[in-house]
């Protein structure tokens, strides 16, 4: 019995903004592309946009190959692959009806999950982006690949008869099988189902109220748009009930509160600090005791730690651990954005030496330091990593100890803030920053660079 293999993706332009999805279906034997879909769908989060293409893919399956067929489903969305498997909890409520649609579609069809890295989704990445181009100029999308006529796809996509026709991914390269996820066994999301008819016309339900459990402000703000990655379809995502930013929040929210590692030889220096591992100085250290002794206090009521493995931020960890009685858990996810040839430079030497290389990396998240990462692939990591804590934690206050990149990165994704405003924000050494998630989605940043414990 033959196999294939779906590729989704979704993206927005804004996160809420405008948005689009892409969806590939393969040969499992060998990768040949058989039919692809994409669209725009207007303003949407990332998380909608992807679960939008995840339907739009198993929908085409389904109508080239029949109920039954066997299926392992691609993404790069953690989240949606987490919540399909049934491991995470689907708490947003905006996505419920999108993964309840998703779910029995896929009881249809025998499917494992895989999560993929963004760079091996680049067929359904690319269509996604091409739909977003194609409404931009006010045009439908219109797939670039030669149709076949061997095989009948409803609505908008498109059958592809050889996957050389189109571009995209070699075959090889296609039907390759990712090393490090495990293949998840589909059980049905962890959330009950929505009410029948909670869908209407490509529009979510509007998420719940907004949750409670501030650390330093006991009011609320407005209530705003999830914060959390996410793409959605033909349609907008209705937001929120209007608030008034003076009444207190509901339920309970998930507290991150990020604290940044003390001071580094480098950092004394000024120097680009990544994946190097200096220790603490011993300021860093005093620097790391204050801010523990801060935080082992009311009201800040830390239940749990987790570090980047890096060890000026494991130590810093670990003078909060002491005097708090908690385990530090490590979180690979959490290090320092890598800077490649520039580690343990000036930033006046970069200058000398690498001047168009730095010139790009200023003016482009996407941009890496030769032989290093790209803000923007941190931020991917990063998103990732927070996601789970907010699933893991649930309604819990966590310290995150981490460094400038990911801890800049959690800030903006929480504000809705593009990705230029890493280089419009500040953090001192052993810094205090907090950000609240609520039950609904919506993310909340209640203090940012608080070094009051410093003085």
């Amino acid at each position: 019995m033959s196999s294939y293999i779906v590729e989704a993706d979704g993206g927005s332009r804004g996160n809420p903004g405008p948005a689009g999805y892409g969806a590939v279906v393969k040969d499992a034997a060998d990768g040949r592309i058989l039919a692809e879909d994409a669209a725009a769908i207007g303003t949407a989060t990332n998380n909608v946009a992807e679960y939008r293409g995840l339907i739009a893919g198993l929908r085409v399956l389904l109508d080239l190959a029949g109920d039954g067929a066997a299926a392992e489903v691609r993404m790069d969305s953690k989240l949606v692959v987490e919540q399909m498997a049934g491991r995470w909890k689907i708490k947003n409520e905006g996505l419920r009806p999108l993964a309840s649609e998703a779910a029995s579609l896929a009881r249809r069809l025998r499917v494992t999950w895989r999560w993929i890295p963004r760079e091996r989704n680049t067929d359904a990445d690319r269509l996604a982006n091409e739909a977003m181009d194609a409404a931009a100029k006010g045009l439908p999308w219109r797939s670039t690949a030669s149709v076949s006529g061997d095989a009948s796809v409803s609505g908008d996509a498109s059958v592809i008869g050889s996957a050389g026709e189109r571009g995209g991914v070699p075959p090889a390269d296609a039907a390759r099988v990712p090393e490090s996820p495990a293949v998840l066994p589909f059980p049905g999301p962890a959330a009950s189902a929505p009410p029948a008819g909670s869908v209407d016309a490509g529009r979510a339900v509007a998420p719940a109220p907004a949750a409670q459990g501030s650390l330093f402000d006991a009011t609320d703000v407005s209530e705003v748009p999830s914060g959390l990655p996410a793409k959605e379809a033909a349609g907008t995502v209705t937001g929120t009930a209007p608030g008034t930013g003076w009444r207190p929040p509901t339920t309970a929210a998930t507290t991150l509160i990020l604290l940044r590692h003390g001071e580094t030889p480098l950092s004394v220096e000024r120097r680009f600090s990544g994946l190097g591992d200096p220790e603490l100085t011993a300021n860093g250290a005093a620097q790391a005791e204050a801010a523990a002794a801060r935080l082992a206090q009311p009201p800040y009521g830390v239940q749990a730690i987790v570090s980047s493995p890096l060890k000026r931020a494991r130590a810093t960890a670990e003078a909060v651990a002491a005097r708090t009685g908690l385990e530090v858990a490590v979180e690979e996810d959490l290090r320092e954005v890598d800077f490649g040839d520039w580690e343990g430079h000036t930033f006046t030497e970069i200058q000398r030496r690498w001047p168009d290389e730095l010139r790009a990396w200023l003016s482009d998240p996407a941009a890496a330091p030769p032989g290093g990462e790209s803000f923007e692939a941190a931020a991917r990591r990063v998103e990732a990593v927070r996601d789970g804590l907010v699933e893991r934690y649930e309604g819990r206050t966590v310290l995150v100890v981490s460094h400038v990149t990911p801890i800049k990165t959690l800030l903006r994704l929480a504000l809705l803030a593009p990705p230029a405003a890493l280089y419009r924000m500040h953090l001192d050494l052993a810094c205090l920053s907090l950000v609240e998630y609520y039950a609904d989605g919506p993310a909340v940043v209640k203090s940012f660079n608080d070094t009051a414990h410093l003085r």
